[in-house]
């Protein structure tokens, strides 16, 4: 599956990042050109540089990365002709289905092509993948593709209907996926494309709870077992760096905050109580001096309780204290990605041949 080679070279299929959310394939074809708003870029300049190097463009606006194609950035750059599997999804698929190195395996519902990339890299050369797809123009479409990127060998694409004409293998793959409008009308095809010699598996995507009831009452009446549905959702999560300080730094920061609020309230007592003495020996006459006698003594008080120092680290004495501690902390982002489908998935173990006892008279 495409180029192994360090460098780029003219006729390799890469992938240009240009943000999170603009990452597109290219063929380099020396003499056409790469025009995006972040930049002026030739084919021909790109040729012989290692993938994943960082080209500025020709007009200095911008620049992009060229990296090698994976499944992964494939799922995230491919052009779409229908709804696609995303990582998540595909992960999970793969594991439950218990798909690796040398097996073969069945996709109907071939789309765009993202589920057949990941499993062609999982099965690698000594596995097999039947792939299906029912409309005609994005068969030929995938096929041209898995021929490009050097699948031809290990992907055979059928342009098929297999909820009615079956599959072209029988008795033959470990494992079945079907990306079917009605999967449960393929349920008895799949069944017999199933070995018979060891237990299989099947797994169903369907976007509705209605289409997943009428699967697992199809899977139940052919004999399926350990018949579970699930629904992944994927939760970012974003990463920070936190400066903490030192315990012995935090404990002594505590103590002159407790220490500033019990001058506080002693101030806050002793103005009270001179206040009272001073209502009992001031006769009405003298109010109105009194009051503002006691104003400006308040604000002096006050002016005493303001001049209190926060509790600061001396500069002279941090230089002998230990330094911060970086801490990485993570937190789920509130944008998380919604309901994509169900996945149904059920095993076929193979029955037990019956054995004839003749009795002997």
């Amino acid at each position: 599956m495409w180029s192994s080679a360090r460098d780029v070279a003219a006729g390799d299929l890469v992938i240009i990042w240009q943000t999170r959310e603009l990452i597109q394939p290219l063929l380099i074809t020396p003499g056409k050109d790469l025009n995006s708003r972040f930049g002026y870029y030739r084919h021909a300049d790109l040729v012989g540089i290692p993938y994943g190097s960082k080209v500025g463009s020709r007009n200095g606006k911008g620049f992009i990365h060229v990296l090698r194609p994976t499944p992964e950035l494939w799922t995230m750059a491919l052009p779409h002709r229908t709804q696609i599997l995303y990582l998540a999804d595909i992960a999970f698929i793969t594991s439950w289905l218990d798909i690796k190195r040398g097996s073969s395996v069945i996709e109907a519902g071939t789309g765009s092509g993202s589920f057949s990339h990941s499993i062609a890299r999982t099965i690698g050369s000594v596995g097999h993948l039947w792939s299906y797809e029912f409309h005609e123009a994005r068969a030929n479409k995938a096929r041209e593709e898995f021929s490009l990127h050097g699948m031809a060998d290990i992907v055979t694409l059928t342009h098929r209907n297999v909820c009615k004409d079956g599959f072209t293998v029988e008795d033959t793959v470990d494992a079945v996926f079907l990306d079917l409008p009605a999967p449960w009308d393929a349920i008895e095809h799949a069944k017999k494309a199933l070995k018979k010699t060891s237990p299989t598996r099947i797994c169903c995507f369907s976007p509705c709870m209605e289409q997943v009831l009428r699967t697992v009452s199809a899977l139940n009446d052919s004999g399926f077992t350990d018949i579970t549905m699930f629904e992944t959702l994927l939760r970012p999560h974003e990463v920070h760096q936190l400066s903490l300080q030192p315990l012995t730094q935090a404990v002594e920061k505590l103590k002159k905050l407790e220490q500033k609020r019990e001058d506080k309230r002693q101030h806050q007592i002793a103005r009270s109580s001179k206040r009272k003495r001073d209502d009992l020996q001031e006769t009405d006459a003298d109010n109105v001096g009194g009051k503002r006698l006691r104003t400006q003594e308040s604000g002096d008080e006050d002016a005493s309780i303001r001049d209190i120092p926060d509790a600061v680290v001396d500069p002279g004495q941090s230089a002998n204290q230990p330094s911060s501690i970086k801490l990485s902390v993570s937190k789920v982002s509130p944008d998380v990605r919604g309901h994509t489908s169900y996945l149904t998935f059920a095993r076929l173990v193979p029955t037990a041949p019956s054995k004839s006892v003749a009795i002997q008279e």
